[in-house]
């Protein structure tokens, strides 16, 4: 019984924390990052934004889920967007390290240039180099399935993204990993199909106090696992800049069973993440932590999260748009 309660905690932990095929999708797109999701936001706002994420778990536990990313987009002419991302993701013994390259295009939809009503579509072109080490796989009775050697597989794929950026109101949707290729990597299971599909949309209300509810919902189409991201910041203006704060709560739709003192029962996964922010002048910097509710957990420690960023090219202070919209401003 013991064993199959460990086992299960693994399990859990596995599909609660696990290094996704791409860049997983956690909360750093609350951080005014969100072509890192959407490749669509390539080039939204007037001038460049540069953003640099790392993310740490359990910091008790070795080989602990750790992710950093790299990302820098810039206007180029009136109608064009070009990205680029850099990102490294390990998980205990599997490992991923990627590149993606991003063009977008923005169809203004009506007013003048200082009027957001813009209509983006993104086409992102990556690759991905997937390692699975397995030289300290170690087993008195030697296991066929395992290699002892380090694997190494390489694979191309793309991602889309929409955009619909209305003065204070945003909807953005993408589909990740379309061509549907993977990691030729384990040799008693491979997975051919990495699509997922992505929606958010959010609002900011107010003027020197700002609210931006949002919520960000995703489905993973080869495992049908689907979770809802429900969000809300609060924004205030200050005399060297701007601070906000928010709040996220992560839920999945579908649950693990797992048995525990001989009953049965079913945990959904569930996080609840605060998030910290500061602008000043052309610089950003915010930290996030998430905290995983419920009975079966591998560690108490919480996730950590920090990004640091910088906004270039912009004129007018940095308000092309006549809104308060920071994924565009």
């Amino acid at each position: 019984m013991r064993r199959f309660f460990f086992l299960t905690t693994i399990l859990l932990s596995f599909v609660y924390s696990r290094a996704q095929e791409g860049i997983p999708v956690y909360f750093d797109y609350l951080a005014d990052n969100y072509y890192l999701v959407y490749p669509s936001m390539a080039g939204i706002s007037e001038g460049g934004k540069i953003r640099l994420t790392a993310r740490q778990q359990w910091f008790s536990v070795d080989e602990a889920p750790n992710l950093q990313t790299l990302n820098a987009n810039v206007r180029v002419g009136e109608r064009s967007g070009v990205g680029v991302i850099l990102f490294n993701d390990s998980n205990g013994y599997h490992s991923q390290t990627g590149f993606k390259g991003t063009y977008a295009h923005h169809l203004q939809l009506g007013g003048d240039f200082r009027t957001l009503n813009q209509l983006s579509l993104g086409l992102s072109a990556g690759a991905i180099l997937s390692s699975l080490d397995e030289t300290e796989f170690r087993s008195v009775v030697p296991d066929p399935v395992v290699s002892g050697t380090k694997n190494t597989t390489s694979y191309f794929n793309l991602d889309l993204g929409m955009s619909y950026n209305y003065f204070e109101f945003y909807a953005h949707f993408a589909a990740l990993n379309i061509l549907g290729s993977g990691r030729d990597l384990y040799s008693v299971a491979e997975f051919d199909n990495l699509r997922r599909y992505l929606f958010s949309v959010g609002y900011v209300f107010g003027r020197t106090t700002r609210i931006e509810p949002s919520v960000l919902y995703q489905v993973t189409e080869f495992t049908e696992e689907q979770t809802i991201d429900i969000n809300a910041k609060v924004y205030r203006d200050v005399n060297f800049g701007t601070v906000w704060a928010g709040l996220s709560y992560r839920r999945s739709f579908d649950g693990a069973q797992f048995q525990q003192n001989g009953s049965f029962g079913e945990q959904r996964l569930q996080l609840f993440t605060p998030i910290v922010g500061v602008n000043f002048k052309n610089f950003m910097f915010s930290y996030n932590y998430s905290y995983q509710s419920g009975d079966i957990r591998f560690d108490n420690g919480g996730f950590h999260q920090i990004t640091l960023g910088y906004d270039f090219g912009q004129s007018d202070d940095g308000k092309r748009y006549d809104c308060y919209c920071p994924a565009a401003n």
